[in-house]
């Protein structure tokens, strides 16, 4: 990992709390939280927003998660996928779909449910954006208000937190491989 801010010594009680987290929940303290250690209002709250969308659940995990992977893969947020991947690993997901998602317009394991929330990702992601009422009104169909809110609130998270770790450069850290996943497919040019 090459990020454009040199990481900063974690130290502290509150330092001691996140490496003692970050080693039980994935097996090591990443490099990229000390970059974000520069700045501990940012990561606190990024963490905490984090925490609390985990506990939303009109929207099925597995869309959510699989939609947070799109916008990585548009993006090119490679620590995101990585992440995402070694956590859909994790919490049993469909690893099958999960290594696809880089190619999910090619590849034939997605529902067309899931198609939709990829598109839907993507579109979100796009600027300027390109959702359509079409496409809104089949999540609508398919999920409700209440998923569709969530998982618009989900991929406008995973935009946010995306975006900043590709301008700082923070990059894969090998949660992935450290579990024995397999790599990931390719994004289709």
């Amino acid at each position: 990992m090459n990020p454009r801010i040199p990481p900063a010594e974690i130290n502290g009680l509150f330092g001691a709390v996140v490496k003692k987290m970050s080693a039980r929940m994935f097996g090591k303290v990443p490099e990229s939280l000390g970059v974000m250690w520069h700045n501990q209002q940012v990561l606190k709250t990024s963490m905490g927003f984090g925490r609390k969308l985990q506990k939303w659940d009109s929207c099925d995990e597995a869309l959510k998660s699989y939609a947070h992977m799109a916008v990585a893969s548009l993006v090119g947020c490679t620590w995101c996928l990585d992440f995402n991947y070694f956590m859909a690993n994790n919490h049993g997901l469909d690893m099958d779909k999960a290594q696809q998602i880089p190619r999910w317009r090619e590849s034939a394991v997605f529902t067309p449910l899931e198609r939709d929330v990829l598109e839907f990702a993507e579109a979100m992601s796009q600027t300027p954006l390109t959702v359509t009422d079409e496409l809104v009104a089949r999540l609508l169909d398919q999920l409700g208000a209440a998923a569709v809110v969530e998982l618009g609130s989900v991929i406008g998270f995973a935009n946010m937190t995306t975006r900043g770790n590709v301008a700082l450069g923070i990059e894969s850290e090998g949660f992935a491989a450290s579990c024995g996943l397999r790599p990931m497919a390719e994004r289709a040019q």
